[in-house]
């Protein structure tokens, strides 16, 4: 059985993660791995914001940002905007994230 693909990236600027978002859920939360049909890998997550003017993606920064233990300015989406699977980047020392990833994945 193939390894299944990460939902993650490292660079030299912090991490690449990559995310299904469901906005308008009963509660916000990182829910762990998923994967698409072509076998993608992807960190799950839910936000209780409407997809409306970007609330739910900066929701997802939040999200995101608490999760890892960052600031919110640190994270971004940088692509899918509009999308359900989202590319998001955390700035920060690669090192720390991935562990903070590995305990999230826990």
């Amino acid at each position: 059985m193939a390894e299944t693909p990460a939902c993650f990236r490292l660079t030299d600027a912090g991490l690449v993660l990559f995310v299904r978002l469901t906005p308008k859920a009963s509660r916000d939360a990182l829910e762990g791995l998923g994967e698409t049909d072509d076998g993608r890998s992807h960190m799950k997550a839910r936000v209780r914001a409407v997809p409306e003017n970007g609330k739910a993606n900066t929701a997802l920064e939040k999200l995101v940002a608490k999760g890892f233990g960052i600031p919110a300015s640190a994270v971004s989406v940088v692509s899918g905007a509009t999308a359900r699977l989202k590319t998001v980047e955390l700035k920060g020392d690669p090192t720390a994230l991935h562990e903070a990833l590995k305990r999230l994945l826990a």
